[in-house]
């Protein structure tokens, strides 16, 4: 007997209900197809802090904190290509490399050992879990060194790194963060005791045989020849002559204000990090009379450096890796760069794109097309901080905090480019566009009307004055603010050259964001959660209900009867809305990432979350509350979207939609997905 669902002009795709389903990207097709929709997330990887680097042949090898290790392709400085890592980690400090392996320092986890051999797959194969907290490690033929805070250093045979086994140590006084090993002896940089001299030759049995107490804290340490170069976050560099190393002597202080962090050496130079100012490079052929050379200023606070033929390769805070050329030392220039870290505060959407205000990274444009695989095409770093973000015709507008409003043409997402903005006299959290108008939050300066008709020169046309304004969103002839301290406030725009406030209402919490559908106003209050407002009549809003979230409400949007609320760690809190006077939890979704989750936008049913450091998440489903399925099928031509949840029933298929659609795909959004009531559930459509 033939199967009831091999019938002409029929393709039926079978799945459970399930969100581990696979997405297949597909094209309008017949016959048609119908397929679930994966979450997905930008970047594929963690991101954090850049603290160490090391380079071999053309790979860096970065420890980002917290969690990952990333790989870099360097063979061209001036474009380093992240090629994978391993993201698993609890909090990397500092990294070493050899063969076929990567030594990762990774805090109270201790010692773990990667394999990198294939650096689009890289694998943990073993490990030691020190006793202290491990924050540096260095190699020497078939052992460990790990720098392990308050458990000074330890020592691990990694010579079979599936098993790698303590074999000795030196319990330090003070705090070892840094260490580097010559001939048999380990140099530890032990914070307020300076430069310690470990004899290692029996690594069994590790002794202590001098060292030289720096003048501020020692936090890295790097030998060549007969010289320690020790960074002292307070001290400087300093240079240290270990040739008998129970007689260490300084020989040179280079003390350029201190807030020295990390060290290398090559050939006649020493590189170092400073804290606030970059890669410091001093001569150092004669050693007991070096001399400051040349420096380069990275982008945040620098960490660690790395030496390789002419360059330079810089773990920075902010920067994240940074290349820079170091040819001619007194002209260092920086030549290329990844940034490792972000914090991604807002998100708008707008077509096939997401457009992501990525605080110190600026604005970033993310491909949604493909919501499982969200693809990073363009974007723009602004001069300030970016938080907030609105997209209208051929513009984005950035609420770019301390530097007021930029204004972004993104016609060609992989070039975007800066043609305008305005300085505003506040911090600027929040835009809303209008026609010829930019409305921007503004802190405690209030709202600020710009107008950009000509996007090239800004001009502020009016402004109303408000304690503490955080969000706004403009609807008409009104203007509807967030203010912390106030609550909703409607303000008339009509003339924008003098805004007019007419109405409002003082939530009971910390109003904090809005969302506007129809009549009502939805604010984000803070403690007290979700605060639902009439606002039919601008001069009389009236609160109509609410709902109390077990967290703090701080962002929300609206979709069809739905509120979704950012709620402090509790994630996204899905509340019917479509009775406001009776507000029902739906259910939760806890994200991950490290931070707070800081911004959501819902369109089409489709969450997005501007994610903190993890980025852009992009939830067409959520597990027991939404169940998004893609249909691809022939435009212009009616078809049936219809679900199942007993195959073997008499007549099991029931309709879920009948359209007609002139572009294709077309996503639909299934809220009768809880599992508890239907374990299972399929798909067809029929065209």
């Amino acid at each position: 007997m033939k199967s009831p669902f091999a019938r002409t002009g029929l393709k039926t795709v079978l799945f459970t209900l399930c969100f581990a389903a696979h997405l297949v990207t597909t094209h309008a097709a017949l016959p048609p197809i119908v397929h679930p929709l994966s979450q997905g997330k930008w970047p594929a990887w963690p991101r954090g802090e850049a603290l160490d680097v090391k380079v071999v042949g053309n790979f860096a090898y970065v420890a980002v904190n917290p969690t990952s290790l990333s790989i870099f392709d360097v063979s061209n400085p001036a474009n380093p290509v992240r090629l994978g890592g391993y993201d698993s980690l609890k909090s990397a400090f500092g990294v070493a490399v050899s063969g076929n392996y990567a030594y990762v320092a990774d805090s109270e986890a201790g010692l773990r050992v990667i394999d990198v051999r294939d650096p689009t797959h890289c694998l943990r194969v073993g490990g030691y879990n020190t006793s202290g907290r491990a924050v540096d490690v260095a190699l020497s033929g078939n052992f460990a060194y790990v720098a392990d805070g308050p458990a000074g250093l330890q020592v691990i045979d990694v010579r079979n790194p599936t098993n790698c086994v303590r074999v000795g140590g030196y319990e330090s006084n003070g705090y070892a963060l840094g260490v580097a090993v010559a001939g048999n002896y380990a140099y530890v940089a032990d914070y307020t005791n300076g430069l310690q001299v470990i004899d290692v030759g029996d690594p069994t049995h590790c002794l202590r045989v001098g060292g030289y107490n720096t003048s501020g804290s020692a936090d890295s340490v790097a030998v060549s020849g007969n010289y320690a170069y020790v960074a002292d976050y307070d001290g400087g560099l300093q240079v240290i002559d270990v040739s008998n190393p129970t007689n260490c002597v300084r020989v040179r202080d280079f003390n350029t204000g201190g807030l020295f962090t990390g060290v290398a050496v090559a050939g006649n130079y020493a590189y170092a990090t400073k804290y606030y100012s970059g890669l410091q490079v001093f001569d150092i052929r004669i050693p007991a009379n070096g001399v400051h050379v040349g420096s380069f200023v990275t982008m945040g606070n620098s960490f660690g450096v790395a030496i390789s033929g002419n360059h330079a390769y810089v773990a920075d805070s902010i920067g994240g890796l940074q290349v820079i050329d170091v040819r001619d030392p007194a002209n260092c220039v920086g030549v290329g760069g990844y940034d490792t870290i972000g914090y991604s505060e807002g998100v708008a959407v707008s077509g096939n794109y997401a457009y992501v205000a990525d605080f110190l990274l600026g604005l970033q444009v993310i491909d949604v097309r493909d919501p499982a695989h969200p693809t990073r095409v363009g974007g723009y770093n602004t001069s300030g901080s970016s938080g907030a973000v609105a997209v209208a015709g051929n513009y984005a507008y950035v609420a770019d905090y301390e530097n007021g409003l930029q204004v972004i043409d993104v016609r060609n997402p992989t070039n975007c480019l800066r043609v305008g903005g305005f300085d505003t006299s506040g911090f600027a959290l929040d835009v809303a566009v209008a026609g010829n108008y930019a409305y921007v939050a503004d802190g405690s300066a209030g709202l600020q009307v710009i107008d950009v008709s000509n996007p090239a020169n800004c001009v502020r046309v009016g402004r109303y004055a408000s304690g503490s304004v955080g969000d706004v969103v403009v609807a008409g002839h009104y203007a509807y603010v967030a203010d912390s301290n106030a609550g909703l406030l409607v303000i008339d725009v009509s003339n924008p050259t003098n805004c007019v406030r007419v109405g409002g209402h003082d939530t009971s919490g910390r109003a904090l964001d809005i969302a506007l559908l129809e009549k009502f106003a939805y604010v984000a209050d803070g403690p007290a959660g979700l605060q639902i407002i009439d606002v039919r009549d601008p001069t009389n809003c009236v609160r109509v209900g609410g709902y109390q979230t077990s967290g703090s409400a701080h962002n929300v949007a609206v979709w069809r009867q739905y509120a979704y609320v950012l709620d402090d760690n509790a994630g996204v809190q899905m509340i019917d809305v479509s009775n406001p006077t009776n507000c029902v939890l739906v259910g939760s979704y806890r994200v991950s990432g490290t931070g707070r989750a800081t911004g959501i936008a819902v369109v089409a049913g489709c969450i997005y979350v501007a994610n903190g450091k993890a980025g852009l998440l992009v939830l067409p489903s959520l597990p027991d509350l939404q169940f998004t399925v893609r249909v691809d099928a022939t435009p212009n031509v009616p078809f049936t979207l219809e679900a199942a949840t007993d195959l073997f029933a008499p007549n099991p298929w029931s309709p879920l939609v009948t359209t007609n659609v002139p572009a294709m795909p077309f996503d639909f959004v299934d809220f009768d997905v809880k599992t508890a009531e239907k374990p299972r559930k399929f798909y067809r459509v029929r065209q």
